[in-house]
């Protein structure tokens, strides 16, 4: 095998910074594998048990993909990908009986704890199966279940301030370190990021404990591995293993203790300042004995402001501008309204007054006949009166239009002589 320098700057054999941050209730727990992020939750019910297994609590790991972590996951879609961690998960941590499942029964038969992990992706950077490995394991270390007490047949649950909370009882902790391996197995690394991944020929997954006792393994990537490679990735898993086992623990005491001490946890505890308060600036004292001072000096050496004040003017209708030196003119569109009205009932009334005149010619010219006077939309049309035993006459009649004047039309209305029609 031959070393490698890698895009991120770690050897072939390091692995990313791992960080872990306890929530406010127990079972709760996010863990950083570099940029990949993993929430852990943990949760509990009385349950009954299965009919093959009447005195185990029942296990369940679940796992969720999302696109908040990348956009390649499509939600609410079982992919290939999913499918292969949940059952690589199960494997890991149910079947290597690292839970003891008999303490979680309550009565034989009837009421057992179901223990529920649900694991979410919240950053993909690669390596998902071991940050999710951490994270349950953890989860589960970190959980406490509500005491219980059996009379007869009846089942009392306590809460947490009538008694403390049970942990469960963990016989070992299996962690999953995984191996990545390049042009048919001449390159190896461990602890492959999201750029690794896409390239890489192979992949293989070992699952052990701090006791050097394989879990479960597993090789994907249809690359052929010799014995001794093999044997090379358990020893570096081996190592690895027990220094985030240490970790684990070490993390777990510390939240036991502040616990116990009373002091603040949480995941907003486990924040840095320097992310909340990034412009935050260090105290500095500030001499305040000679201010008034040198505050006379700076007026009496600036220079006095122009006297020259800009006064723009808009003369587009219906705008304004707030400031000194310019007229108010909100009002403009509102009081160009009533002047228009006003013009439009002028204008009606020099039209009356010229129907008014039109007629009075009519009725002269035509004598002591009543003309009708005949009311339509059209301002002019010709109408012929038919009398017995005398000559057609035509009568040319002016009527108001029943749709109301435009204000734009302002044009006065001309008077037409009548003409009596030739005989």
């Amino acid at each position: 095998m031959l070393c490698l320098q890698r895009l991120d700057g770690r050897q072939t054999y390091d692995y990313r910074n791992i960080k872990i941050s306890f929530g406010t209730d127990y079972g709760c727990c996010i863990v950083e594998l570099g940029k990949t992020r993993v929430l852990g939750q943990v949760s509990c019910e009385l349950v009954s048990p299965k009919l093959n297994r009447a005195t185990e609590g029942i296990l369940f790991f679940n796992l969720e993909l999302s696109q908040m972590a990348a956009p390649a996951f499509e939600p609410g879609r079982q992919s290939d990908l999913l499918v292969k961690l949940n059952r690589l998960l199960e494997r890991c941590l149910r079947n290597s009986k690292c839970i003891d499942t008999e303490s979680l029964c309550v009565v034989a038969g009837e009421k057992v704890w179901q223990i529920r992990v649900d694991l979410h992706l919240l950053n993909h950077d690669g390596n998902i199966i071991d940050a999710a490995s951490i994270a349950a394991i953890v989860a589960l270390c970190h959980f406490r279940r509500p005491d219980v007490s059996v009379q007869g047949d009846e089942v009392t649950l306590y809460a947490p301030e009538e008694r403390d909370p049970v942990p469960l009882s963990i016989h070992h902790m299996p962690i999953c370190v995984s191996f990545a391996f390049f042009q048919q197995g001449t390159y190896l690394l461990v602890d492959p990021n999201e750029r690794e991944e896409r390239v890489m020929d192979g992949l293989l997954v070992i699952a052990m404990n701090k006791h050097r006792e394989i879990c479960t393994i597993q090789s994907s990537g249809g690359i052929m591995l010799l014995k001794d490679q093999v044997l090379r990735c358990s020893k570096i898993a081996g190592v690895k293993v027990a220094e985030i086992t240490e970790l684990i623990q070490k993390a777990l005491d510390n939240d036991q203790k502040v616990r116990k001490e009373g002091g603040k946890f949480g995941f907003a505890e486990s924040i840095a300042n320097q992310r909340i308060t990034a412009f935050k600036m260090e105290k500095a004292p500030v001499d305040t004995s000679d201010v008034e001072e040198r505050a006379e000096e700076i007026i009496a050496e600036a220079e006095p402001p122009s006297e020259v004040v800009s006064k723009p003017v808009l003369w587009t209708p219906g705008t304004a501008q707030i400031g000194e030196g310019v007229e108010n003119s909100w009002g403009d569109l509102e009081d160009s309204e009533p002047e228009d009205e006003d013009e439009g009932g002028s204008d009606e009334a020099i039209i009356l007054d010229s129907i008014k005149m039109g007629t009075g010619l009519e009725v002269s010219n035509t004598g002591s006949q009543d003309a009708p006077i005949v009311l339509s939309d059209s301002e002019e049309e010709e109408m012929i009166i038919l009398e017995p035993d005398k000559n057609p006459k035509k009568i040319r009649t002016q009527t108001i239009s029943a749709k109301p004047e435009k204000a734009s039309s302002k044009k006065p209305v001309k008077k037409r002589k009548k003409k009596r029609a030739a005989n």
